[in-house]
């Protein structure tokens, strides 16, 4: 996972130190994906590790994200929009990171800053001189004092500053000031016109470490985080969008998805509760069971601490389980297996070798949640296809997370489900979907939800407007990142 852009197959990327409009309309930004092939499982592996180690030490409407890419976890990739600040606006690709809070790019000046990329994108520096509309925001501000409270903010100078540093070494710091978001926001599912609302962000003014490299620079990151200086909460307070996110990952070889702020409705979605007081999406598993029974794990490795916990991830490409369950879980696979599967460990990675659909003899697994959530796994979803030395193999995408208490959930668990991230009711929820299909999302703040007549699934109200989705056929799927943790703990 290379800086200034995270990979996707880390889930855990950037971090930080830590729409419909007023008038119902849904807030739209292109996203792009760059992509790297021929990854092996190891490299995998590895970028998920320094993900993993770069966590930092410690009537609204609808944002609609077209998600650029298709599932593949040899098919190594970056996941970045495209957002429009001042006046006159400049574009800035910044990469989109549920694991951070804050919204930065690259200003003038700017010392280690890339000047170019090998994404084959124009990197853009802000210049709050160049903007009519760009304003300080001095320690003492309201915003600032938010962000202090959640380690997003210091005061520097009687300036609000930030100093961001990643387990890996690389770091970013630099200043706050406000200025105008510029968007297109979609009315109906259709029409399109400009809007813009007054955000908060960051201006980085200096880079370290891998953040100065230009194979995959961006110009910035995009916090998708719960912290009140996260764009998400920013534009929710103005009454501009719900405090609800969601996203839908094909795993289809087409590719394509989706990523809104709003929540997606579909019937049988199944919600489990958010762990209380933690700086990432948190929830409690409960046990699992391979064919129908329940593996023999001791409770305790499943209550959320400092040093264990589970993470619903999607930036994260494989899935990560520490020893405790994937012994077990592991055996039990193996156990339902029939003979004439052989497994083997090419470049050390648990794989087998078999002739028939893994459909057809691989069994199911199911992870059961707090308040009586399931998420059922195929074969599909544990098992990723290898080619070594001309042989095809299935490996465990399941990676046993060495000395660590942690479960992440990543992209090859996430795929082919529309999952919902409730911040109004601290909930997640998820159901198994074809996401290369529209989807309806609720601009409801109440509860109350009035879908698009093309796909009706509830109406309790004439004032509240759901809209119609279309994901986009791309190239990779979306992406989200988890901050956390001390470097050291994975280095």
């Amino acid at each position: 996972m290379l800086p200034a852009v995270i990979w996707v197959v880390a889930a855990f990327l950037f971090p930080a130190v830590k729409g419909v409009g007023i008038g119902g309309e849904s807030l739209t930004w292109n996203l792009e994906r760059g992509r790297h092939h021929g990854m092996e499982l190891n490299q995998l592996k590895d970028m998920d590790r320094v993900r993993h180690g770069r966590f930092l030490q410690q009537s609204a409407g609808v944002v609609e994200f077209p998600v650029s890419g298709s599932y593949d976890p040899y098919t190594v990739g970056l996941y970045y929009t495209t957002v429009n600040l001042g006046n006159p606006p400049r574009q800035f690709y910044v990469q989109i990171d549920t694991g951070s809070d804050v919204l930065w790019v690259n200003c003038v000046p700017c010392s280690g800053c890339p000047r170019s990329s090998g994404l084959r994108i124009h990197l853009e520096f802000y210049d709050p001189s160049s903007s009519s509309t760009s304003g300080s925001i001095s320690c003492n501000d309201p915003r600032c004092l938010d962000g202090m409270q959640s380690t997003d903010a210091i005061c520097n100078q009687g300036r609000c500053s930030y100093v961001f540093q990643y387990g890996d070494g690389s770091g970013t710091s630099g200043y706050y000031v406000s200025d105008i978001l510029n968007f297109n926001t979609v009315v109906g599912n259709s029409l399109t016109s400009n809007s813009s609302a007054s955000v908060v962000f960051g201006c980085s003014t200096v880079e370290t470490g891998d953040l100065t490299k230009s194979d995959r620079a961006v110009d910035g990151i995009f916090g998708f985080g719960q912290a009140r200086l996260s764009v998400i909460s920013q534009l929710s307070a103005q009454g501009i969008t719900p405090r609800a996110f969601s996203h839908c990952l094909s795993g289809q070889s087409s590719g394509g998805g989706i990523l809104v702020l709003g929540e997606i409705v579909e019937p049988n979605i199944v919600f489990t509760p958010l762990v209380p007081s933690q700086p990432h999406y948190n929830v409690a598993l409960e046990g699992v069971s391979v064919n129908g029974q329940m593996l023999s794990i001791e409770s305790s490795i499943f209550t959320t601490s400092q040093n264990q916990g589970t993470i619903i991830d999607s930036g994260t490409t494989l899935a990560y389980l520490p020893q405790q369950i994937f012994g077990p879980l592991f055996s039990a696979i193996v156990g339902n297996l029939p003979g004439s599967v052989q497994t083997s460990s090419p470049n050390g990675s648990q794989c087998f070798l078999s002739t028939s659909s893994i459909s057809d003899i691989f069994p199911s697994i199911i992870f059961h949640f707090a308040g009586g959530a399931t998420m059922q796994l195929n074969p599909q979803d544990y098992l990723v296809q290898n080619t070594v030395s001309g042989a095809t193999f299935w490996c465990m995408g399941f990676q046993q997370f060495q000395g660590q208490g942690f479960v992440i959930l990543g992209d090859l668990v996430l795929k082919d489900k529309i999952v919902v991230y409730d911040l109004e009711r601290q909930r997640i929820g998820w159901v198994n979907y074809d996401c290369s299909s529209p989807v309806n999302v609720s601009t409801s703040r109440n509860g109350t939800e009035f879908v698009n007549p093309e796909r009706p699934i509830y109406s309790g109200s004439t004032t509240n407007q759901s809209y119609l989705v279309t994901p986009f056929i791309v190239m990779a799927l979306l992406l989200m990142h988890l901050a956390f943790f001390d470097a050291s703990t994975f280095l």
